[in-house]
This record gives structure tokens, C-alpha cells and sequence, in this order.
């Protein structure tokens, strides 16, 4: 019976050292992905702004003649 209980008892520190590490990485996680969700929004913007820009360019242009 002593034995069940201090294995238990080490399985138990055991799980409560690995949750501890997977709570640390799932807040390191959540904040790369912040990070990433941040920087995608960043360069759609930056994409649209240059698609508008072309779009405004090619209007300027011409029509072409055939």
C-alpha cells in the first residue's frame, strides 16, 4: 500500500510538471500566433495598399489601340 501511494505520488508530480510546461508553451504559442495573426494583417494591408496603387496607375494609362 505504501508503495501504490508513492508511486501515485510521483505520477502525480509528474503530471503536474509536464501541465506546467505544456501552460508555458500553449502562452508562448498564443503569443507567437498573435504575432504572426499581426504581421499577416500588416502585409494584406501592404498588398492592398499596392494593388490600389496599381490599379490607380493603370487607369492613368492609355487605352491601348488595335
Amino acid at each position: 500500500m505504501e508503495n501504490e501511494l508513492t508511486a501515485l505520488e510521483g505520477k502525480l508530480a509528474q503530471l503536474i510538471q509536464v501541465s506546467g510546461k505544456l501552460r508555458a508553451e500553449n502562452h508562448q504559442l498564443r503569443q507567437e500566433l498573435a504575432h504572426a495573426l499581426s504581421s499577416n494583417r500588416l502585409c494584406s494591408d501592404k498588398v492592398e495598399s499596392a494593388k490600389a496603387r496599381l490599379e490607380r496607375l493603370l487607369a492613368t494609362l492609355p487605352e491601348e489601340q488595335t
